[in-house]
């Protein structure tokens, strides 16, 4: 699990950004954030206790965008750059998905997350983005792929693979899958 959850934040910050990483429980509904540098969430003890927290109950995810260093809360003023364009298919997914992957409309995702089965998380690495052009960016893609309409705001957390998805009865393992190791800018996306 802790390999998994590793490489894949390895993948999508750098060493010294800082991330934000939510726990959330469904019952009771609570809701538990932290502001960290990446190096302090791959560390063993941390994530142990990010794996003990989902084994208890909680989901885990992720803000796609690295935060401001010195940063306390992942609002949409504390969002240091655009790094990742992302959709959430909650419907249909395995159709939604290959309609995704064979489009010349947008490129080859950089990862795919398999959150629970038949839905997906899906993320492009990306540069060259301001926050206003990420975000149109987001909706154009929910409209075109059947994606979760709600989920199109630059500060959006997603799943971390290696985890538990507690949402299900019996909880998921988030896997994920790197389809390629590209950057794209904003060029690549003819929504």
């Amino acid at each position: 699990m802790y390999k998994t959850a590793t490489d894949f934040l390895s993948r999508r910050f750098a060493p010294d950004e800082t991330i934000a990483i939510l726990l959330r429980r469904e019952s009771p509904a609570v809701t538990t954030q932290r502001v960290v540098r990446l190096e302090r969430a791959l560390a063993p003890r941390y994530l142990g206790w990010l794996g003990h927290e989902n084994g208890t109950g909680a989901n885990v995810y992720f803000a796609a965008n690295p935060l401001r260093p010195g940063s306390r809360k992942r609002t949409k003023e504390s969002i240091a750059s655009v790094r990742h364009l992302y959709i959430d298919i909650d419907t249909d997914g395995d159709a939604r998905l290959a309609a995704l992957r064979a489009s010349d409309a947008v490129p080859t995702p950089t990862a795919i997350l398999s959150t629970s089965p038949g839905k997906y998380q899906v993320l492009w690495q990306v540069d060259g983005f301001d926050f206003a052009r990420q975000e149109q960016t987001l909706k154009l893609l929910a409209i075109s792929f059947g994606g979760d309409p709600a989920c199109t705001d630059c500060n959006r957390v997603l799943r971390i693979p290696g985890f538990l998805n507690r949402k299900y009865d019996p909880a998921h393992r988030v896997t994920a899958e790197y389809p390629c190791d590209s950057v794209w800018t904003p060029a690549d996306f003819r929504l």
